[in-house]
């Protein structure tokens, strides 16, 4: 979740940019694909600033896709079920429109033809996350971790399912920000996810530290300026 730069990927406050759907290379970025959300999903409340918008307003990807490719894509999936290349179109397709219960129907298939296929896993994260399911996405990003424990887009990710999720739990996502942040300090997105984790938890001291550190790895971030609103916020009540 290819999650890209979220808040991707965090997604709590105001991330960035979040996770996205990289059928052509990554994750995370997202996130990310950023990534997103389903058509019938409503722009999340607690989406960080720099988070793709999730409404289906403006998607450009979807726009260059017409509904008879997609059509086309879910009938030839659905003839060759065993066809993985086909599966795998038919998926990244309906992601592009924000199709995302179909793109996960697709991808759950691709998973079952190559379950060690380790960018079918990620994708699933994404499009479940994306889709509001954050304890399945959960498990997909946590399967994806087994595989490579060392990735540090889709456990940035796998923080944001802890952020969003009714009810949120802060800290086992800072847990996997700071598991990040202890093997590469300079990860803006576990830095930016992190201080929004710490905001909404109500810690405002290591807030400030957090984003301090953001602006010195990444000073042109757009988010920095709202983070620091929202932990003066905070400190004023």
């Amino acid at each position: 979740m290819n999650k890209e730069n979220t808040l991707f990927g965090i997604v709590g406050l105001l991330l960035g940019l979040i996770i996205g759907f990289m059928f052509a290379n990554n994750v995370n970025q997202k996130g990310v694909m950023p990534v997103p959300a389903a058509a019938a999903v409503k722009q999340n409340p607690n989406m960080p600033e720099g988070h793709p918008d999730i409404s289906g307003a403006t998607n450009p990807a979807a726009a260059a896709v017409s509904a008879p490719q997609v059509q086309e894509a879910i009938e030839k999936a659905r003839a060759a079920p065993d066809n993985f290349e086909a599966q795998m179109k038919a998926a990244e397709l309906n992601y592009q429109i924000e199709a995302y219960d179909k793109a996960v129907e697709f991808l759950k298939q691709a998973n079952k033809i190559k379950p060690e296929d380790y960018e079918t896993v990620v994708n699933l994260g994404n499009a479940t996350f994306d889709s509001g399911n954050y304890a399945e996405a959960e498990k997909w990003y946590a399967s994806a971790l087994d595989k490579k424990p060392e990735d540090e887009n889709v456990r940035t990710d796998l923080g944001l399912t802890f952020i969003f999720r009714d009810p949120p739990n802060y800290d086992r996502a800072i847990k996997e920000f700071e598991q990040v942040l202890a093997k590469n300090i300079n990860h803006p997105q576990a830095l930016q996810n992190l201080t929004v984790a710490y905001t909404k938890k109500g810690n405002a001291a290591k807030a400030k530290e957090t984003v301090d550190k953001l602006e010195q790895v990444d000073p042109t971030n757009v988010s920095i300026a709202k983070l620091r609103g929202d932990i003066k916020k905070l400190e004023t009540k």
